[in-house]
């Protein structure tokens, strides 16, 4: 038993996420609802670890990013970030609705008249940006309201800046500086050991998802599951090319973004799996003061898997009524769909809300809605993998674009060889 105990932690963690993720296909199809309610507490208990870490991790490594950001780079970073993260989605819907048109799913399918849903209340942009704010600094923290996290660490973060860069309050300054610091390595350790669960949280995950989705959901829907995947395919190739254009090896890349894009996938939560994406980010050798802000920002914001979802939903309900979309309507969607994307964000349920509200916005009926939440758990895990990986695209890309070299190793390897020498 000892033996297998240190091959386990022996082994590397992207092979332990794989080999999770395929016995928890086999385990979910074989052992069906008992073996899920059995396994349920285990994916449970993963997903708690990861929200437990989210608001340190933001936190502290925003403070710390903030105060070691160079002078007059954080506006410009940010305007980055979101210039990026706004014109990625709108590409997102496109390459959604190109693909969609290509392959036209729903075609020859009827809607059932007692299918019915009822658009949830969408929060709306002005809203969203309201919340920026939090009343309640406690609340925030509890709610994991993620833009109020981030207002609160930007603000106390260069409060501290400003601290440290007077004369009379230098001294008082540094010492926080260095327990943030302290603290901000504490919440790394912590994570460290929270990884080592990670492979049998993603195991419990996956076989309880696929034994209660089943796989006669899978063939009932499986057109517009097929045609979701290929466009999610089609933009992971788009990402490529941008990191490629801008200098980001994607070997190296992807040998640290397989992990976090790997338990998305599993965990449905591009929030959740936020501590894993800014450990990525840091073995890339990414700035904190980049990633700090970018990655907390994108997992609220940024949701390019959900915006090819939603290009793809309403080609398929046009399909279903037989009545294909036009080019106006094509554009309507492209519009409506990215500003709602930004309207929904961190609302729970946020890739069905998404959709009822383009397809009022557009005249689509809402009952086909009904139909689409039959495979939401398995069109999820797609978008949300593509959400987490575009969130770590768009740093690197911007770390590049702001003249630094990414590292051809892990940077916790980098430093033990270092070290060694």
């Amino acid at each position: 038993m000892t033996r297998i105990w240190k091959a386990y932690f022996q082994a590397s963690l992207i092979l332990r996420v794989t080999i999770a993720l395929v016995l928890g296909v086999v385990v979910g199809l074989v052992g069906g609802d008992t073996v899920a309610v059995w396994l349920a507490p285990l994916g449970d208990l993963l997903l708690r670890l990861l929200t437990f870490l989210i608001v340190p991790i933001v936190l502290f490594t925003l403070m710390v990013g903030v105060n070691q950001s160079r002078e007059g780079s954080a506006g410009r970073v940010g305007g980055k970030v979101f210039i990026y993260y706004l014109v990625s989605s709108a590409l997102a819907i496109m390459v959604g609705l190109a693909v969609a048109t290509l392959f036209s799913p729903g075609t020859g399918m009827t809607l059932a008249t007692e299918a019915s849903f009822t658009v949830p209340d969408n929060p709306g942009v002005v809203s969203t940006l309201l919340n920026i704010v939090p009343t309640n600094i406690i609340g925030a923290f509890s709610e994991l309201n993620m833009l109020g996290i981030i207002f609160t660490a930007l603000v106390f973060g260069i409060a501290l800046l400003k601290i440290r860069q007077s004369e009379r309050q230098h001294a008082l300054g540094e010492r926080l500086y260095e327990v943030i610091k302290a603290l901000n390595e504490v919440t790394l350790k912590v994570m460290s050991g929270v990884l080592h669960y990670v492979p049998i949280g993603v195991f419990a995950i996956v076989a309880e998802t696929v034994s209660q989705q089943g796989i006669e959901t899978l063939l009932s829907l499986g057109d517009m599951v097929m045609v979701l995947y290929i466009a999610l395919a089609i933009h992971l190739l788009i990402y490529c090319g941008i990191m490629r254009l801008f200098g980001v090896k994607l070997r190296n890349f992807f040998r640290e973004a397989r992990t976090p894009m790997a338990t998305a996938f599993a965990t449905q939560s591009s929030s959740g799996t936020l501590p894993l994406t800014m450990n990525a980010a840091h073995r890339l050798g990414i700035p904190k003061s980049i990633y700090g802000f970018s990655l907390p920002l994108g997992a609220t914001l940024n949701m390019d898997g959900a915006a090819i979802r939603i290009a793809i939903s309403a080609v398929f309900a046009a399909n279903v009524i037989g009545a294909p979309l036009d080019f106006i309507s094509m554009v309507q969607v492209v519009l409506i769909g990215t500003l709602v994307s930004i309207g929904t964000a961190g609302v729970p349920g946020a890739g069905i809300i998404m959709i009822a509200t383009v397809f009022t916005q557009v005249g689509l009926p809402i009952e086909t809605v009904a139909l689409l939440t039959a495979i939401d758990a398995l069109v999820g895990m797609g978008c949300t993998a593509l959400n987490v990986t575009g969130d770590l695209v768009g740093t690197s890309v911007i770390a590049r674009s702001e003249g630094e070299q990414l590292s051809d190793v892990p940077i916790e390897e980098a430093s033990t060889a270092a070290a060694k020498a």
